[in-house]
């Protein structure tokens, strides 16, 4: 396989200077990342919603998309 250049450069200054830069790396023991896995809740708001906006009660007057006003 061929070297990357990266790894060239690295080689190159460990021939000539002697200093090995992948050791002044940090090791990191734990995991930045947070996973998280949706609730049923989330899941089954996340299909109401998918492909279009439904009226739901409290939002609109009796659920309805028409609100009439009487005098």
């Amino acid at each position: 396989m061929a070297k990357s250049a990266a790894r060239r450069k690295r080689d190159h200054l460990i021939r000539n200077i002697g200093k090995d830069v992948s050791l002044a790396r940090n090791e990191v023991n734990f995991s930045t990342h947070v996973r998280m896995t949706k609730s049923k809740e989330e899941k089954l708001q996340q299909q109401y919603t998918k492909y279009k906006k439904h009226f739901t009660e409290g939002i609109t007057p009796n659920g309805n998309a028409f609100y009439y006003d009487y005098f």
